[in-house]
């Protein structure tokens, strides 16, 4: 199967990348950038072909993906910088890479009949309650300019095509980049008490572990919504902090707090981001293993590098 996958880059790209060589298939991988500007250059992504790609490009686009005709797109590319979404001067920005960028992919799908894996966000909800958000649920009210502009994206993709996977993830983690864990890890040497939230539960997702499951989406036509995240349990900032340090074996001090009194961010975060997942089952597709497992692999990997966690 030849498939085409955007953002590779970024951790998800990168992981999504690697699993479908591995099993065999002709992968194109895309991003901005002039040339491959991530990980795994001893071999483990450079050896799918790259091609640089302005997905804001409709022309571009539309070509690229007319001279590759892939079976398939995992579309991975987005705006991620929650916070810096919120500023004025990036918003246009942002919505023409998640919402319009997102319709030329859709667009040029249609066009060569490819299907299309869209990587979406618990944003696109509004994070009330407590019950966890079904993947077939439309009561999307998103608190922010990221969550706005990848609910604009997941409609473009479910107005124009009828073979898609639209996939809602949440916390996520991988090698190639920054994340929460890198985060907290470097924090966690330089001070001996950090505040965490604790009022915003969902669960993490390591990227590693998602591309078993999109690639087994790329081999299948279960189309739809679904949620994937890693199992385990639903949890907050505070107890990932926590079960961090355990196994990154730190004595730093974490102290849980509110959103409110954290303070500090300018994107409004869903209190609730508890994904129901149980449609992977029912239709057959493998779950997550369960996050504290997968933190402990996600370590051993970083670790190998050093303790510079860049």
């Amino acid at each position: 199967m030849k498939v085409l996958v955007t953002g590779v880059c970024g951790q998800l790209g990168y992981d999504v990348v690697r699993e479908l060589l591995n099993r065999g298939h002709e992968v194109v991988s895309s991003d901005i950038t002039d040339k491959y500007n991530g990980i795994g250059t001893d071999g483990a992504v450079v050896r799918a072909e790259y091609r640089q790609l302005d997905i804001t490009d409709k022309k571009a686009v539309f070509d690229t993906i007319e001279e590759i005709k892939p079976e398939a797109v995992v579309h991975c590319a987005a705006w991620t910088a929650v916070d810096a979404a919120e500023d004025e001067e990036n918003r246009a920005k942002v919505y023409s890479i998640n919402a319009d960028g997102t319709k030329n992919i859709a667009e040029a799908c249609k066009k060569t009949d490819s299907k299309l894996i869209y990587i979406s966000t618990d944003y696109v909800f509004n994070g009330e309650g407590e019950e966890p958000w079904k993947p077939d649920c439309k009561d999307y009210s998103p608190l922010c300019v990221y969550g706005d502009s990848k609910l604009k994206g997941e409609l473009y993709v479910s107005k124009t095509l009828s073979k898609f996977y639209i996939v809602r993830i949440a916390w996520v983690f991988g090698k190639n980049g920054g994340n929460f864990i890198k985060t907290m890890l470097n924090v966690g040497k330089k001070y001996d008490t950090v505040r965490v939230v604790n009022d915003q539960i969902g669960t993490p997702t390591y990227t590693f572990d998602l591309s078993v499951l999109l690639a087994d989406m790329c081999e299948s036509e279960k189309y739809g919504y679904y949620h994937a995240t890693n199992e385990g349990g639903f949890i907050s900032w505070y107890d990932f902090t926590c079960e961090i340090y355990k196994q990154a074996g730190y004595d730093t001090k974490v102290i849980p707090v509110t959103t409110e009194e954290y303070g500090l961010s300018k994107a409004k975060r869903p209190f609730n981001s508890r994904l129901d997942k149980s449609k992977l089952k029912a239709n057959g597709f493998k779950p997550l293993p369960e996050w504290k497992n997968a933190l402990s692999r996600y370590l051993k990997e970083i670790q190998k590098n050093g303790t510079d966690y860049s």
